[in-house]
């Protein structure tokens, strides 16, 4: 028997409520904050990736899923967000409207690498990208989405991570001062962290293991050496964060796991913090645009998890929409009945209300129980009374079942009262 490759998921009709919030409560932030959905390829060249996200990255390095095309072309199968929709505004010339561009984005995305809870090979994020504007309002319009996003899914207990890790001005000077640091300190560190301390030592901030935890507790700290222009962006960032009532909290060790960010970076953390746990980040990206073949162009977003957005809001037990349950369930005991309650049910459903029915021959009470199971608020009796007298019998399954009588020309209106009644 086939099995879904690994890191891969297949998702249940169950699960369906908690990805329906979710996707719900997207669209509501961005259009409380006027972001424009944006579709882009689920595969780019492999460039508008090994450029944008850094060919010294984990994602680049290991992770990324390229083939090349019956053309000989490289091409990847997205593993984020960010590069895609940067390479769509250059090339769709969107640098002429007005400035930001705002944009989001629900999407799956692909990184080959080690599945365990929380983390896939394929999975899903939302996205929001500001695109053509320095000012750090921007960067905290964002942030207060991205909050707002988890506080009307009932996620609570959250904390907000802010860090800034510099421009292309002083983040050398600081790398070259981390990388003598961590020189100092080899014996501290794990052979993967002395690997990338030749290739990216800032990334070494964000490692995880025990073994190097003292040595990165000493490191020096990204805030303590910026330059003037970084110093006041970041500065007046944290005093419109503020001014949305959000609270956070500086975190010196925070860097993102991407190269091509810029000042701003933060992560939203639950409660209970682990290995996989942060629910979402971003961060500002002011030279991506060039990397990618543009003009300096600024820009600012983040992108958050689906799959660990869904398992917090289990984690925290919210209460989420009951699964989708049709309003009618067409039942049926008379010589002919099948026919006519297939019609009535295509009926129905071209009225706009949902309604569904037993395949098979089924006897009456099997097919009540199959709209017992179905969760349906009416059962719709066809029998031999029914049949003759053009009428249906009416069963109330959430009340205890009380029935009546309806003419089938009176069935339409008397459902949409009943469904008006319940709002």
């Amino acid at each position: 028997m086939y099995q879904a490759p690994r890191g891969t998921q297949d998702i249940l009709p169950e699960d369906e409520p908690y990805w329906r919030q979710v996707e719900k409560q997207m669209r509501r932030q961005a259009r409380l904050a006027n972001y424009g959905e944006i579709q882009t390829p689920t595969f780019e060249e492999t460039g508008v990736f090994a450029r944008g996200v850094g060919a010294t990255t984990d994602i680049v390095e290991k992770e990324m899923y390229t083939f090349l095309d019956k053309g000989g072309d490289s091409m990847t199968l997205r593993p984020e967000a960010t590069a895609g929709i940067v390479r769509a505004y250059l090339q769709r010339g969107m640098a002429s409207r007005p400035q930001p561009v705002k944009l989001f984005m629900l999407l799956n995305t692909f990184r080959y690498d080690k599945p365990q809870k929380g983390r896939f090979r394929e999975f899903h994020q939302i996205d929001f990208e500001a695109i053509g504007e320095a000012d750090p309002s921007v960067d905290a319009e964002l942030v207060a989405l991205h909050w707002r996003l988890y506080a009307e899914l009932g996620l609570r207990d959250l904390s907000l991570q802010v860090n800034s890790i510099g421009d292309h001005n002083c983040r050398p000077a600081y790398i070259a001062l981390l990388a003598d640091y961590f020189r100092q300190h080899l014996d501290g560190l794990c052979e993967e962290c002395q690997r990338r301390l030749e290739t990216n030592p800032l990334r070494l901030l964000d490692e995880k293991r025990p073994q190097c935890q003292a040595v990165l507790e000493g490191a020096p700290r990204s805030a303590d050496h910026l330059c003037d222009a970084c110093r006041a962006h970041f500065e007046t960032w944290l005093s419109y964060v503020e001014a949305a009532g959000i609270p956070f909290e500086i975190n010196s060790r925070l860097v993102r796991g991407l190269d091509y960010y810029t000042r701003s970076v933060w992560e939203v953390w639950p409660p209970v913090v682990g290995a996989q746990s942060t629910l979402g980040g971003g961060g500002r990206y002011d030279g991506l645009a060039e990397q990618l073949g543009g003009r300096p162009t600024p820009g600012v977003g983040f992108a958050s998890g689906v799959e660990r957005i869904i398992l917090e809001i289990k984690d925290q037990q919210v209460d989420m929409p009951s699964p989708t349950a049709p309003d009618v369930f067409v039942v049926y005991q008379a010589e002919g009945g099948k026919l006519a309650a297939f019609r009535l049910a295509e009926e129905l459903r071209a009225q706009g209300i949902s309604a569904d029915l037993s395949f098979g021959d089924r006897k009456l009470g099997k097919q009540l129980s199959a709209a017992d199971r179905a969760r349906a608020r009416f059962a719709l009796i066809l029998g031999e009374d029914e049949l003759a007298s053009g009428t249906v019998t009416l069963k109330d399954l959430q009340s205890g079942g009380d029935q009546r009588r309806v003419s089938r020309h009176d069935l339409v209106s008397v459902l949409r009262q009943a469904d008006a009644a319940t709002q």
